[in-house]
């Protein structure tokens, strides 16, 4: 069984992973190479396409907030965990961090052209 078959299904369309612009930013700049979501959004090999660059994505799995440290947080494009966290409630107003909540985490890198 490939590791696509293991996963059960999207939850969303690829083209929904990254759409702010400052994520995007950091993405095109190097900075970013994970994006955590409540659900799936891609499936591992798919490409995503941010102002015509290319990224596959090469993981895809499950982890919870509790898991989640300052290298992780780097890997989202902030320096911290704290930053991090700070930026995810800022979006999701009335959220609770609850260290045992279960994201999608997904992470790419650029196809190299």
């Amino acid at each position: 069984m490939s590791e696509i078959e293991k996963l059960p299904p999207k939850t969303c369309e690829i083209d929904r992973l990254v759409t702010g612009a400052a994520d995007i930013e950091k993405i095109l700049e190097g900075k970013k190479t994970a994006v955590r979501r409540n659900g799936r959004y891609a499936d591992i090999g798919e490409i995503m396409v941010l102002n015509g660059k290319s990224f596959r994505i090469n993981n895809v799995y499950r982890q919870t907030l509790g898991d989640l440290t300052d290298e992780i947080a780097n890997d989202e494009g902030y320096p911290t965990l704290e930053e991090y966290k700070n930026s995810i409630l800022s979006l999701h107003k009335g959220m609770p961090w609850v260290p045992t909540m279960k994201v999608w985490a997904h992470e790419f890198s650029p196809v190299e052209e």
